[in-house]
């Protein structure tokens, strides 16, 4: 991999180690502020809603004015915001920062993830993306016992703590990456003519993201519940996630296989969707904590071939001048997974039970064995015959 690759990947992990304050804004609402729960769901529903205009804003502030520019803006913000609800004075003042953080919480990821499409040969962005897909995993297990010790001293320390990574990534980032150079006079500018929300491909790929991400999303809510409901410690789940994040570092060798390295692949994202399907069945029907392991240990290869290569689609179909905005439009989709997730698997756990709520999750996984395939096949045609069908002018920067 390319040193832009892998300074975004550690940029990226250190970022990761400080994300841990969320989990607990609403915790953070009710025990200083005095709020009712309903209250706290309410800010923290807030800032979920504000994620989804971020994306879309750093993926038109990647292509327009660069890269590197856009993660630093958002880094700083998302400080300036975190640090802000550290110190607050009021409840107001905490609604306030968060909607600031919620604004520029996703300005990061379109302009990281197009970097890195920019950088490495269409062949190699399966493994790039795979690779920053493991090590925000391992990061997010250290995030997790420096959270620990924070929690126990103060909740505000978390998002000082998330407030000063936030400054190490965008220092890394403004000092280690290559800087966006602006393209010579004269030359055409394509940018009105990217329409991401009018390519049919890419807006099959955005329900089948989406699709992924509710899923996804519904283990990290809904798994220490449906522990509980099982007679088991619903702490496990964090050694579950672990266990995760290992199978995803481990499998990263399986990526260089042939028929898995090809970015679209039909049988690589069916397989995927299966194996996550068969993990989630296992769930269904596991009664210990071993059976826990060995479907987590499934359902993490599954992941593993499809969350890179999704990304590696996308960054495909996009023109020149347009992957940012195409990332962040196909990004969209867990923010969306992240308001329907929660009710969605809060609602069957409550009504049919823990083996309904994983057998629902485990159909929609097969949902996703059948569609993204068909889905990869037409954006690999596309590609292969020329490119999208979107005039785009040659990209107005590169990287130097």
């Amino acid at each position: 991999m390319p040193r832009t690759v892998w300074v975004l990947i550690a940029a990226r992990a250190v970022n990761r180690l400080g994300a841990f304050s969320l989990p607990f804004l609403a915790v953070l609402i009710t025990a200083r502020y005095d709020a009712a729960p309903a209250t706290a769901g309410l800010v923290v529903g807030v800032f979920g809603l504000a994620t989804i205009p971020s994306r879309l804003a750093g993926g038109r502030l990647a292509d327009r004015f660069g890269r590197r520019p856009t993660m630093v803006a958002g880094l700083g913000g998302c400080a300036v915001a975190q640090a802000g609800i550290a110190v607050a004075p009021s409840l107001a003042a905490v609604v306030g920062f968060t909607l600031l953080l919620g604004l520029v919480f996703e300005l990061y990821e379109p302009p990281s993830q197009a970097m890195i499409a920019d950088t490495v040969g269409e062949a190699a962005r399966v493994r790039a993306y795979s690779l920053l897909n493991a090590a925000l995993a391992v990061a997010g297990l250290a995030a997790g016992g420096i959270a620990a010790g924070l929690g126990r001293w103060d909740l505000r320390w978390l998002f000082v703590a998330d407030a000063v990574t936030c400054l190490l990534c965008a220092l890394v980032v403004r000092i280690a990456l290559p800087a966006d150079r602006p393209r010579a006079r004269g030359q055409g500018d394509g940018a009105a003519n990217v329409a991401p929300w009018r390519d049919r491909i890419l807006l099959a790929m955005l329900f089948t993201g989406t699709l992924f991400a509710v899923v996804y999303l519904q283990i990290a809510v809904t798994l220490p519940l449906a522990l509980a409901e099982r007679g088991l410690e619903p702490a496990d789940a964090g050694l579950l996630l672990a266990v995760s994040a290992l199978t995803v570092v481990a499998g990263q060798p399986l990526l260089r296989l042939e028929w898995l390295s090809a970015r679209s692949a039909p049988p690589a994202f069916a397989i995927g969707g299966l194996l996550l399907a068969a993990g989630l069945t296992g769930y269904a029907v596991a009664d210990s904590l071993s059976a826990h392991v060995i479907a987590t240990v499934v359902w993490s290869l599954g992941d593993l071939l499809l969350v890179g290569r999704a990304l590696a689609v996308v960054a495909d179909l996009a023109p020149p001048r347009g992957t940012g905005r195409y990332l962040a439009v196909y990004g969209t989709g867990w923010g969306i997974a992240g308001v329907a997730a929660p009710l969605l698997g809060t609602q069957l756990l409550e009504r049919a039970g823990v083996a309904a709520m994983w057998s629902v999750m485990a159909g929609l996984c097969v949902v996703l064995a059948v569609v993204q395939p068909a889905v990869a096949l037409a954006a690999g045609r596309r590609v292969a015959g020329g490119g999208p069908p979107v005039p785009a002018a040659p990209s107005e920067r590169t990287l130097s």
